[in-house]
């Protein structure tokens, strides 16, 4: 991906800025609600993390849920259904803010999910409605550094079928789950076009915090794109993780299938909130 060594940027200037900073007032400020220790010369320094043996990569096995499973995105097996599924959406408008599409064919659609079918990083699933057995959108996991513990879930690309149902909200929560407990991440990451106003709301809604903007992080089909970023930590992931399993409960919805609470109100007071 295109954002890919913007962390040493950063890195470099920070450190000119200390040049021209107080250290003292600019460690503060760095630092304010930040878990931290300090070292033998006073200096703050974060917490040290016991044991840490690092994480596990993405596997490619399907991941199962009561209203949805993801599996491993395969051609053959997805490409026709999910076509078909994107075309209810006549406007092209789920394809915007993505690198890739609109697809002006099933065929060539295919082609694109065959040349990421082998993929280490980005690993991409289809998300497929249990009642139905068909596939309704995609998800992936990309930017993976297990030595670092952290991940993130990106190339959504959801059909009408599956926008605003409990099935994407679901899908989040199982891919979430399958970070945090299976394979022992420290950081979950989801990051968007800051323009992109409906992904930078879901990104809120599933109880990731904002970051910042990285400016003129990709120029991605002709256009500059500044990226929002946001997270969840495993610390975080317990209070989001019980938020989820309330909203989802069959108890949550009424017989109509309509939501007796909104996510947002199980959720922890940090949840979605900025960390700036």
């Amino acid at each position: 991906m295109a954002e890919f060594g913007l962390e040493e940027v950063c890195a470099q200037r920070f450190q000119e800025s200390e040049s021209v900073a107080d250290e003292s007032e600019l460690s503060k400020g760095m630092n304010e609600g930040v878990n931290e220790e300090l070292n033998a010369l006073g200096q703050p320094v974060g917490v040290a993390v016991a044991d840490w043996q690092g994480a596990k990569r993405p596997v490619r096995e399907v991941i199962p849920g009561p209203r949805c499973r993801l599996e491993s995105l395969r051609a053959d097996s997805h490409a026709e259904a999910l076509y078909a599924a994107y075309q209810a959406e006549e406007t092209g408008r789920n394809w915007t803010y993505l690198p890739y599409g609109p697809f002006d064919s099933s065929e060539s659609y295919a082609d694109w999910i065959r040349s990421g079918e082998a993929s280490g990083d980005p690993v991409f699933f289809a998300v497929v409605d249990g009642a139905t057995d068909l596939p309704v959108g995609v998800a992936s996991f990309l930017r993976v550094f297990p030595e670092m513990g952290s991940i993130e879930v990106g190339h959504l690309s959801f059909s009408p079928l599956l926008q605003q149902t409990p099935l994407s909200t679901e899908a989040m929560y199982l891919m979430m789950r399958r970070v945090f407990e299976d394979w022992g991440y420290r950081r979950y990451e989801w990051k968007c076009h800051s323009l992109n106003a409906p992904s930078r709301a879901a990104a809120k809604r599933l109880g990731f915090r904002f970051e910042g903007i990285f400016r003129n992080s990709v120029v991605m089909k002709g256009r500059n794109r500044d990226t929002a970023w946001f997270s969840i930590t495993d610390e975080e992931w317990p209070g989001i993780k019980a938020a989820f399993e309330r909203w989802l409960a069959p108890a949550n919805f009424d017989e109509a299938g309509r939501q007796r609470a909104r996510l947002g109100e199980f959720m922890p007071a940090t949840a979605g909130t900025s960390t700036l």
